[in-house]
């Protein structure tokens, strides 16, 4: 595991035996204020047959780190577990524009304060039960709006890291063109692993990082390990596995389960990386 940077060659891999370079695989589990303590978290690995091979854990404390890392050379795919984008209800109500790149460059150019009294306004106005607008996605993923500022503060979130993405110059499929060689998915582990459990297995409070978390940890990671859930990728944590187990804030676990989307995904990169037709403006959840 590296501490507050990347490997020197995170970007390079090869097949043992015939030496060829495979696809580098990312899971990125993203908060939007970076630290020693709440780190970015980062999955990598590749794909072989069926199984993604986890080959490094890597906590980033913060964006410049982050920053660098985006700028890590391809071939690689990364599956970042923050929204990509707003919901076009939203958007268009409040008179944003409806262009994804002028979207993002508008929500970056706002403060926390300023996004969150746009959203508060727009909820005040609704009814009582229907407060927030979702994205198409957010159904069929279990997700919740992407213009949530708290519980969780998704909105935070994307305001944070999907500028750094553009500007990186990364590819966001379906959305942005950008270096054909680093391309950028969204994802969002509670999907996952409520295919397999429905109970808690995280929590970033010490006090509540029961042994019951625990379980349902090693529930999820022996259904990885076996293929046996809904996306069907295996899991090889080699000797990873135990800090993936113990971890109560579940950020190792929730890079894992993003890097396993990216595995998928890759599986199906000639049909969209299984990715249905979706808005080009809200954006789609890989593996819903």
């Amino acid at each position: 595991m590296t501490d507050n940077h990347f490997p020197k060659h995170a970007a390079e891999s090869a097949d043992s035996a015939t030496g060829v370079r495979a696809m580098r695989l990312f899971g990125i589990d993203f908060t939007s204020a970076p630290t020693r303590r709440k780190s970015i978290t980062i999955a990598g690995g590749v794909l072989a047959g069926d199984t993604f091979i986890l080959h490094t854990l890597s906590h980033l404390h913060d964006f410049d780190t982050f920053e660098r890392w985006l700028r890590l050379p391809g071939p690689w795919l990364g599956v970042f577990d923050l929204p990509f984008s707003l919901p076009r209800e939203l958007v268009e109500t409040l008179g944003w524009p409806t262009c994804w790149p002028e979207l993002i460059a508008h929500v970056a150019a706002q403060t926390r304060p300023q996004l969150r009294e746009s959203f508060k306004g727009f909820c005040a106005a609704r009814a009582v039960g229907n407060k927030f607008a979702h994205r198409a996605t957010d159904l069929p993923a279990g997700s919740s709006s992407s213009m949530k500022w708290v519980n969780p503060p998704v909105a935070y979130m994307l305001h944070a890291g999907v500028p750094r993405i553009v500007a990186a110059g990364v590819t966001v499929f379906g959305m942005q063109a950008g270096d054909p060689s680093r391309i950028a998915l969204e994802g969002y582990p509670g999907m996952v692993a409520r295919s397999i459990v429905r109970t808690s297995y995280k929590n970033d409070d010490l006090r509540k990082q029961t042994s019951a978390r625990r379980d349902a940890r090693a529930v999820i990671l022996a259904a990885l390990q076996a293929g046996d859930y809904p996306l069907g990728i295996r899991l090889d944590a080699g000797t990873h596995l135990p800090a993936l187990l113990e971890d109560g804030s579940g950020d190792l676990l929730d890079a894992v389960l993003c890097g396993v989307l990216a595995a998928w995904a890759w599986q199906r990169r000639d049909t969209q990386f299984g990715l249905p037709v979706f808005d080009p403006l809200e954006g789609w959840i890989v593996g819903a």
